[in-house]
């Protein structure tokens, strides 16, 4: 058995998944599975920290924007 990953979104992947289409149904020997599922970002640790990932997300939430100190981007975000 063979796994071949098709990117759906290109001109060669849309050709190459109706040919496999096309085949699956003539023959039994080929069968499409699309119950492949893409690892997700869920599954891994993010690398940033938690209460920095809470502190952009409840900024992007808000309407008014912080002005920061360029000299000074650490001491200004606090």
């Amino acid at each position: 058995m063979t796994t071949i990953t098709i990117n759906e979104r290109t001109k060669a992947g849309k050709t190459l998944l109706e040919l496999a289409k096309i085949l699956s149904t003539s023959n039994k020997g080929v069968f499409i599975d699309t119950g492949f599922k893409k690892p997700t970002a869920t599954n891994e640790k993010s690398p940033y920290n938690p209460k920095f990932v809470a502190m952009i997300k409840s900024s992007a939430k808000q309407k008014t924007g912080k002005v920061i100190d360029t000299k000074d981007i650490w001491g200004s975000l606090k």
